[in-house]
């Protein structure tokens, strides 16, 4: 009977263990594939994220910050590119303040004042912008100097009004 009992247990046992193994293998195999599609899609999002980062490298060209010939033209007078830009970009948005339209825009606001809306440097010269009168809207070349006083000069380049149909 305790042979029996043995043998019994030794079955079981063997079985239980057969059992847990099974079991075990086919929790590592669904962990492995998950882990191998999970590699799969970080991959991808490491290609996309390089495709991004080279398309802001590609946008990036015609900006101030992005081109470094316009930055080290900055740099040989004494001054940072960020300051300028931030000291030219307060001058211009200033000019909103002025009652009535913008001195900067050639245009006259039909439903009220022309504003300066966005400015974008293109590098050390020049300046694209947006602007509007809340219906109206266009956009201007700015050229800027800057003299060895710290004196801004601003002069329009060019400028457009799109019309509505």
């Amino acid at each position: 009977m305790k042979n029996r009992l043995f043998m019994y247990l030794f079955l079981f046992a063997l079985l239980f263990i057969i059992y847990q193994y099974m079991n075990e293998k086919s929790i590592f195999e669904r962990q492995e594939n998950k882990i191998e599609s999970l590699r799969a899609k970080l991959n991808q999002e490491k290609i996309s994220v390089d495709s991004l980062q080279q398309e802001l490298v590609n946008l990036n060209y015609f900006t101030l910050q992005g081109n470094d010939n316009a930055m080290s033209y900055f740099e040989n007078l004494g001054y940072k590119a960020i300051d300028i830009e931030q000291m030219v970009s307060d001058n211009i948005y200033d000019q909103n303040l002025v009652k009535g339209n913008n001195p900067l825009v050639p245009y006259e606001g039909l439903n009220g004042a022309m504003k300066i809306n966005k400015l974008k440097f293109l590098n050390h010269k020049w300046i694209i912008a947006d602007y509007t009168d809340g219906t109206y809207w266009g956009e201007m070349l700015l050229e800027f100097y800057i003299d060895d006083n710290k004196s801004l000069t601003l002069s329009n380049l060019g400028s457009l009004l799109y019309t509505t149909n």
